[in-house]
């Protein structure tokens, strides 16, 4: 569903691989005349510094991205491996840095308008929020829109990198059309292997090419066998590579490997839905894990605990969520009821609205992530945690986005959210604490 990435170690490619891999020639692609190689050179992603060393990217003549796209229903992304308009939400999860990393990946209402070789196209726009270790972590707004042929086509995204709660920069951020900045292709209408494509292609901002190493595969999925996957391998400006598997109903898939870091789905909706009512012993493990999210202790983990084992026996429960919740629960039940039970308790919350999604419209757990960010921000305040304060802030908004309409109890709920950013931002706590409540109110008023 999204371009973003983990940097995976240990993969980097030398910097005399990446000098014998440079060239310089013709070769006749499908766009039309012959198209210059030019040497793409490094960049250190830390410093930010350009090296002599050049990429070492296919020559054009491999590429299946060169040919101007058409746009007639640019909205109706429809790929099965990037069905963009399809999927409502995604969630990803696994560890990064030793860390937990779980992402919401939440197709937006509206579209934007963006000039593609002097024409104006409809994008559908994607919300990637990731969390590590259960705190935001990066926000970005996704573009897509699907060309007449059935490939899928990025037309750029706006990134936010959060540092403590606050946005520490802006980087990889771009545009179609702006600093020249090419449409990119993420998805061919049907890939084959060998196959290469630019999901990213404006070097020395952000660049990556993608060639595809296995199609027609079969997987495991949070649920069951899926057929039809692929797997590539991506090149990136700092000459790392990584492998990514793409898969229909989802889109991206899997990022990394089991041994490393890894970022994977959980779940997915539609495509993981089931017909019916919420378990019993689900909501029974939601009000068990609320309790004990908002006061940690003995009582309420032991309760959290058994409600989890009672519903991990009666229903299926996606592998890479169980390993989560096993481990969250884990840390919850060492750290007592102090300032180290904030962490286990919040993601151990997170775990079980990700669960819900699996019977519930996302609608309707979107508006239970707002209450448990709402709870959340209170814990923190408490605690004059104030880049966590900003961090809950953030988290609210990103939410927000997702379900706010124009009724009035929305317009209050966006009043408050508003009041509460300008006090985060004054790192006024008791002004946060106050507004906190008001906004409890205000989602209480919510329509259902």
């Amino acid at each position: 569903m999204n371009n973003h990435r983990i940097v995976l170690t240990g993969v980097s490619v030398t910097a005399a691989a990446l000098l014998a891999g440079a060239c310089s020639g013709a070769a006749n692609t499908a766009g039309g005349p012959a198209e210059r190689t030019t040497c793409i050179h490094v960049v250190d992603e830390d410093t930010g510094r350009t090296g002599d060393a050049c990429l070492p990217t296919a020559p054009p003549s491999d590429r299946v991205d060169l040919a101007k796209p058409h746009f007639t229903h640019p909205t109706r992304i429809t790929n099965p491996l990037h069905p963009t308009s399809k999927v409502t939400q995604t969630i990803m999860g696994g560890q990064v840095d030793g860390k937990p990393f779980r992402t919401e990946v939440s197709l937006l209402p509206g579209t934007k308008t963006i000039e593609v070789d002097g024409k104006p196209v409809e994008a559908r726009i994607s919300q990637y929020a990731a969390f590590s270790d259960g705190r935001i972590q990066e926000v970005a707004l996704d573009w897509y829109a699907q060309a007449d042929d059935g490939s899928v086509w990025y037309l750029g995204e706006d990134v936010f990198n959060y540092d403590n709660g606050v946005v520490a920069d802006t980087e990889g951020t771009w545009q179609a059309g702006r600093d020249n900045a090419p449409a990119a292709m993420i998805m061919p209408a049907d890939p084959e292997k060998g196959d290469v494509y630019r999901p990213e292609n404006l070097p020395e901002i952000v660049f990556e090419e993608v060639t595809v190493r296995a199609v027609d595969q079969t997987i495991d999925g949070p649920y069951g066998r899926i057929e039809g996957a692929m797997t590539v391998r991506e090149l990136h400006m700092d000459g790392s590579t990584e492998d990514k598997v793409f898969a229909p109903g989802y889109g991206e898939f899997s990022t990394g490997t089991e041994g490393g870091d890894l970022e994977a789905v959980s779940l997915a909706v539609p495509t993981d839905t089931k017909p019916g009512p919420l378990p019993d012993r689900l909501g029974t493990l939601d009000r068990a894990s609320r309790a004990a999210h908002e006061s940690p202790g003995t009582a309420t983990v032991r309760e959290a605990r058994a409600a989890w084992d009672a519903y991990r026996a009666s229903d299926a429960v996606p592998e890479l969520l169980e390993r989560q919740m096993e481990r969250d629960l884990d840390a919850l039940e060492k750290a007592g009821s102090g300032a180290r039970a904030v962490g286990p308790a919040l993601r151990v919350a997170q775990n079980v609205t990700d669960l819900r999604l699996r019977y519930e419209p996302v609608p309707t757990v979107d508006r239970d992530r707002l209450g448990l960010w709402a709870r959340q921000l209170t814990i923190d305040a408490a605690a004059e945690d104030k880049g966590a304060v900003a961090g809950d802030v953030t988290a609210l908004e990103i939410v927000w986005e997702r379900v706010r309409n124009d009724t009035p109890t929305s317009a209050a709920v966006s009043a408050d959210l508003k009041e509460l950013r300008a006090a985060a931002d004054r790192k006024d706590l008791t002004q946060v604490q106050r507004q906190a409540a008001d906004l409890t109110g205000s989602l209480a008023r919510l329509p259902n």
